[in-house]
């Protein structure tokens, strides 16, 4: 038998490499450290027996809008996988307990906002709309090699559509910050506060280059595909990647901890387990962050200094909750929506955010609330629910916190991390009337415990790296980075650490697996 591309980790944009190759009949072996297969994507009783909580990753708004979902939907749909919506995406809920929802109703949005200021819905159309008539540049900027052909055709076309001065101007408000673009264009607080906390999720503030087109093509993705979560749980996303795989011949081995990669004469020729278990290799696609390639798969070779500098951002917070019930919301309309946010504007988000990559415990913390059992009632025993916390603004090391109150050394300690939570806690409860009534159990995961559980969550950094400009596009994850290449030949790299960067839409995978098919 040939021998078969190795693909080392099983996150999402493995997981898409491996089922794409191994539909066009080449030999994958997918080799996976941990006794889990999914990287990110996990569903456990972590609180009480019956209760299944998404550890990490919760819902798949990047992954059903991707080129890789369009390719492989119907085959992981024969495989068991099913989505669970709610025309009700998100919400915004301020201290002050003004709300706002957003709906998958482009009119109704429209409606909606032009009531709360005069103009805040025409903005809104004009926003999404511009995302919607630009989609097939910008997401091709977003989603395809950068160094291709086709991105060449792609740049040059804009450039006669546009004009040289036009294009120019377009890139210049991409890289307008998120802060720019709602406190020039939106009147209403409560808007601004819908928007700002999303800038959190693809690891940037609302002072960041570019946070604001990121803000508006999640403002159109949300609007257009919702806030999906997996039947069953995320878990059963990489199930489903699993049966595809493995019916077209692919093989998955889990619990193996690949140490080294086999390189010969400048090129990858296999790798190495623990234990010293050698595999020979077609190629080695390794999703993992630079630090676990170049620091300790390929430990051995010389490598550029660049490789040493590269930077992770700030950390992630998980707490999880088993419910006696379902929450009462302060606000009305808040039951079906998929993820809350509690955060009171821009300025509320700005500073939490500075404080976490300060390294201090935010004073008050940026929130995302999901409430999965309400899409999905398989998540809870009847009658029962589950929440989903996430702090995507928790320091990776800490100096100290913002508010004065919890003692703290520089790592994450089990009493800091549960002081933390109680931080959360009590902000929780200030928006659900009976939270004290219906809570039975929670857990909760500090940068710490996630870095344990995937180490390519390094300092609980669940986006591959700072995703500042400069690590960034064709920048990441270096300055000399060529889409998946590296200075090894066959070795190549994919990952939140390479472009299109994080989220769960498969794309530095699919990428690959389109290139190496061509």
């Amino acid at each position: 038998m040939a021998a078969p591309h190795v693909i080392v980790g099983s996150g999402i944009n493995a997981l898409v490499a491996a089922a794409m190759l191994s539909r066009r009949g080449e030999p994958v072996l997918l080799l996976e450290r941990s006794d889990v297969l999914g990287g990110c994507m996990r569903t456990e009783e972590i609180t009480l027996p019956g209760f299944r909580h998404d550890v990490m990753a919760a819902t798949f708004v990047l992954f059903i809008t991707s080129p890789a979902y369009a390719e492989l939907a119907e085959d992981l749909g024969r495989h068991g996988l099913e989505f669970c919506h709610t025309p009700h995406p998100t919400a915004v809920l301020r201290p002050g307990g003004e709300a706002l929802k957003l709906t998958m109703d482009r009119a109704a949005n429209i409606a909606a906002f032009e009531a709360l200021a005069a103009g805040d819905g025409k903005q809104h159309a004009a926003d999404v709309g511009g995302i919607e008539a630009d989609a097939e540049f910008l997401f091709a900027l977003l989603g395809s090699p950068l160094w291709s052909g086709k991105m060449a055709r792609l740049m040059l076309a804009q450039a006669w559509k546009r004009g040289l001065g036009g294009l120019k101007a377009w890139l210049g408000a991409c890289l307008q910050p998120a802060r720019g673009w709602l406190e020039g264009n939106y009147h209403c607080e409560t808007l601004q506060a819908l928007w700002a906390p999303w800038v959190l999720h693809t690891g940037l503030t609302p002072e960041s280059t570019y946070s604001g087109q990121m803000g508006r093509v999640i403002a159109f993705a949300l609007e257009a595909a919702g806030a999906p979560v997996a039947k069953g749980g995320s878990g059963s996303v990489p199930e489903a990647f699993r049966k595809l795989i493995e019916a077209k011949g692919g093989k998955i081995r889990t619990g193996v901890d690949v140490e080294r990669v086999l390189v010969k004469d400048g090129k990858a020729v296999g790798v190495e387990a623990a234990g010293g278990e050698t595999i020979k290799a077609r190629s080695v696609i390794a999703s993992v962050t630079p630090t676990q390639l170049y620091q300790r798969l390929l430990k051995q070779e010389a490598l550029p200094e660049a490789t040493q500098k590269y930077r992770y951002g700030r950390g992630n917070f998980q707490l999880h909750y088993a419910l006696d019930g379902d929450p009462d919301w302060i606000v009305e309309g808040l039951e079906d929506v998929a993820l809350i946010h509690l955060a009171d504007g821009i300025d509320s988000v700005s500073k939490s955010a500075n404080e976490a990559e300060r390294g201090l415990l935010p004073e008050v913390p940026t929130i995302c609330v999901g409430q999965p059992h309400r899409l999905d009632p398989s998540r809870a025993p009847e009658g029962k629910g589950v929440l989903w916390l996430q702090v995507p603004d928790a320091p990776r090391r800490i100096k100290g916190d913002a508010a004065g109150k919890i003692e703290t050394g520089p790592e994450w300690t089990e009493a800091t991390r549960e002081a933390f939570a109680d931080r959360l806690e009590e902000i929780l409860k200030r928006h659900i009337r009976n939270f004290d009534q219906i809570k039975l159990a929670r857990r909760a995961y500090s940068p710490a415990d996630l870095n344990d559980i995937n180490i390519n969550l390094v300092g609980g950094d669940p986006y591959g790296g700072a995703c500042s400009i400069d690590q960034f596009f064709i920048w990441r994850p270096f300055a000399h980075s060529v889409n998946s290449a590296t200075q090894i030949r066959n070795l190549h790299m994919i990952g939140a650490s390479t472009h299109p960067g994080p989220g769960l839409g498969g794309g530095s995978g699919y990428n690959l697996a389109k290139w190496m098919g061509a």
